[in-house]
């Protein structure tokens, strides 16, 4: 599951509740932001599994323009 990140200022922290709190087996692909709430509070302490990307994922755009992602990725699993 890749979340929106532009769910009206809360990120990726209702997708990572709901699958906290549903007890079911979900894979993220995330920004790798360590220095947030959400990670400190969501993910570190309920993740079975954090796998951090080497380098940056590349993505093409509507336009056809490939480029990379300005942010470090990060797969977080919820298997609990």
């Amino acid at each position: 599951m890749q979340p929106s990140l532009r769910t009206r200022g809360h990120g990726p922290r209702p997708w990572l509740q709901k699958a906290v709190d549903e007890k079911t087996l979900v894979v993220f692909l995330l920004p790798a932001r360590t220095d947030t709430a959400w990670f400190h509070r969501l993910v570190w302490p309920h993740a079975s599994g954090i796998e951090f990307v080497e380098g940056r994922l590349w993505f093409e755009g509507e336009n056809g323009i490939v480029a990379p992602a300005p942010f470090p990725s990060m797969v977080v699993i919820y298997d609990p």
